[in-house]
């Protein structure tokens, strides 16, 4: 068996949210962030299950691959939160990031991302740039020398691929100008879940047979590597009191959960971990609508486009 993680449970999350929803105080507006956020969670949890479903199919079973799903890994000041690996005998890493929207999907020219809901495309946070941040967590990580990698004369670096998986009947809409659209960075990692495996198949297809031989690794030297990963494994559970700009409640947590807990008085940056002030943070409760409920930094504030009508 070559899943070596499979998602932990989110049960502590929907759990946290209905905890705040039964406060009898809550006004209309946070209300309906909470059950925004509920909502939010459920799609993720279904569009996380369709991806591990398909990569599981494809890839449990077969020798020389190894899957994780639900990594998260922590570097100094910063974190990342990995929806699925998956890694071969090249020692290749492919970092999936899922989304899962019930109407679809716009990326209009400058690379700005909606998610189609009711009247409005209502602007979000890259996921492109968000599994940058994925890939630099990692970087950093295996360039420690925290994670023991093999050697030949040289150490053997993994090769970090990006991919950004769509569910298999969201709308994808990209420019029709095939030069606006190769301006778009990362634009060629927005794939639907249904095309994973092709891509990564064509992906080996593709290289230089020598230079791919001379690179691949033995079978336990890729459980070795995901070990190790799985081993630095760091659950947490978001501090949503303080999110969504409530006071706190004490709760047991299960084992080997922690809660987010921001730095002195500031907040951590929902999509970077950086630290928020105050200021900021209310910033972005006083527009929730447009950051999707989450507490974000100045510069994923940013990064995260106005709500245009949806065409």
């Amino acid at each position: 068996m070559t899943v070596l993680k499979e998602a932990d449970s989110k049960q502590p999350n929907l759990d946290a949210l209905a905890a705040l929803l039964e406060r009898s105080a809550l006004d209309g507006r946070t209300r309906k962030r909470l059950e925004d956020e509920v909502w939010a969670v459920r799609a993720g949890i279904q569009g996380e299950r369709e991806a591990a479903y398909a990569i599981n199919f494809e890839y449990a079973d077969r020798e020389g691959y190894i899957v994780i799903h639900d990594l998260r890994i922590e570097r100094p000041g910063r974190a990342a939160q990995i929806d699925h690996l998956i890694i071969n005998r090249a020692l290749d890493v492919w970092v999936c990031e899922t989304k899962a929207f019930s109407e679809g999907v716009k990326i209009d020219e400058r690379g700005h991302w909606y998610r189609y809901g009711g009247r409005f495309a209502h602007g979000m946070e890259s996921p492109v740039k968000q599994n940058e941040r994925h890939l630099a967590v990692l970087r950093e990580l295996f360039e420690s020398g925290e994670v023991r990698l093999p050697r030949r004369v040289v150490t053997i670096k993994p090769n970090l691929i990006p991919a950004v998986l769509i569910s298999n009947n969201a709308r994808i809409d990209i420019p029709k100008s095939k030069r606006a659209a190769s301006a778009i960075d990362g634009l060629d990692t927005v794939i639907k879940i249904e095309q994973l495996v092709e891509t990564i198949h064509r992906s080996i297809d593709e290289r230089n047979p020598v230079r791919l031989i001379a690179k691949v690794v033995s079978p336990a030297t890729i459980l070795a590597i995901g070990e190790q990963l799985v081993a630095l494994h760091r659950p947490m559970l978001p501090d949503y009191a303080t999110r969504f700009g409530l006071p706190p409640t004490p709760s047991s947590m299960p084992a080997g959960v922690e809660t987010e807990v921001p730095a002195s008085r500031d907040q951590s940056c929902a999509s970077c971990s950086k630290p928020v002030t105050p200021k900021v943070a209310a910033y972005s409760r006083a527009h929730a609508e447009r950051f999707g409920g989450r507490i974000l930094c100045f510069d994923c504030q940013r990064s995260t486009p106005r709500p245009r009508p949806a065409s």
